[in-house]
């Protein structure tokens, strides 16, 4: 059976690698961002505002005319700035997208990427106290007594669902490795950036976060094993209608990691020294440094801001608890993909300098 899959937020770090798991598995993809992606060929590209019901209404209903798409996967989201207004917008783009597709009466299943503020609350409260959860994170946890943009888009699937017949699954990601340009949260080309200035100006490549991080157990999602975790439910009859963590697999410490970073950047590794030293705050007054260190090397990228997201960066290595996420909702049906995660850095780090984004 022929398979059209619409990918909502292609340019993207996950809409990107689940474009390029679906397209090596033999799916028509049709992606759906205002700008269209350039190193994705085979994918049909449509342009359209998620925001704006009719028109992107219109541009669907004209890129589907000898088709229709059989699984929607919603991949992107818009940051605000207070969390009413996360909701409010987040929430209407998957609405609006859902009713979209809608009149073609064709999707047979909705996946919905969202992640671990889940479980550690939204931007607002996030790991604050009061509202840390146990660890491993499970999926049968329940819901936060706050608001949370993600609770919201996924109420916006059940309801779409429940209306147009549809199955579901909702894939919660930790903090995602892998290559977008202008990605707002984008922890390993942000530390791939901070590392190179380290190296240009003599720096100390600085541990930025706290020391329940730095010596706690941690975990990450390489972007093609959350691809990998999509199409795998798309294709899984046991996997309709659930909600799945996605993590690598293994843990690791960042007590450990870091020196390896470091090492692969030849630049000096500091640890936590006793507080927390925000990568914003550090990485503040660079701008115009990047564009001087991406004329030297003549690299693509001169805007910092377009590579490094040194805010949710912080927000990630600052957290108060160690955070590891358990997998086997998915490993019991059978998910059994692994990747190791000093692996995904260097692997990113490697892509970053054939793509001429650092040095």
């Amino acid at each position: 059976m022929t398979r059209t899959a619409l990918i909502a937020g292609i340019t993207g770090i996950g809409g990107n690698h689940v474009a390029r798991e679906l397209l090596a598995n033999g799916w028509n993809v049709v992606g759906l961002s205002r700008r269209p992606p350039q190193d994705l060929p085979g994918v049909r590209h449509v342009a359209a505002d998620l925001l704006d019901a009719a028109a992107l209404k219109t541009a669907l209903a004209d890129a589907f005319v000898d088709t229709a798409p059989t699984h929607v996967f919603i991949t992107t989201w818009m940051r605000q700035d207070t969390e009413t207004e996360n909701i409010r917008v987040n929430a209407a783009l998957v609405r609006n997208l859902l009713d979209a597709v809608a009149p073609h009466k064709s999707v047979r299943h909705v996946a919905l990427v969202t992640g671990l503020k889940h479980y550690l609350g939204p931007f607002e409260a996030y790991a604050s106290s009061g509202t840390l959860p146990d660890t491993p994170l499970r999926e049968s946890q329940p819901r936060l007594p706050l608001e949370n943009f993600y609770y919201a888009q996924e109420d916006e699937v059940y309801a779409a669902a429940e209306r147009d017949r549809f199955t579901w699954s909702i894939h919660r990601p930790h903090t995602i490795i892998g290559l977008a340009v202008g990605n707002a949260m984008n922890l390993g080309t942000t530390l791939a950036v901070y590392a190179t200035i380290c190296k240009e100006t003599g720096r100390p490549f600085q541990f930025p976060g706290s020391g329940a991080q730095w010596n706690g157990l941690s975990d990450v999602t390489d972007a093609r094993m959350l691809a990998k975790q999509l199409v795998w439910a798309a294709d899984t009859d046991a996997a309709r209608n659930e909600a799945f963590n996605i993590v690598n697999g293994d843990v690791f410490r960042w007590s450990w990691l870091w020196p390896k970073l470091a090492a692969y950047f030849g630049v000096e590794a500091a640890g936590f020294n006793g507080t927390i030293q925000p990568l914003e705050a550090a990485m503040a007054n660079d701008h115009a440094l990047w564009k001087e260190i991406a004329q030297k090397h003549a690299l693509v990228e001169a805007d910092l801001d377009r590579l490094a997201s040194a805010w949710h960066t912080d927000l990630d290595l600052g957290r108060p608890l160690e955070v590891m996420t358990d997998m086997a909702n998915s490993r019991r049906l059978g998910f059994s993909a692994y990747q190791a995660t000093d692996a995904s850095f260097f692997d990113l780090f490697e892509r970053l300098r054939a793509e001429r984004l650092i040095p």
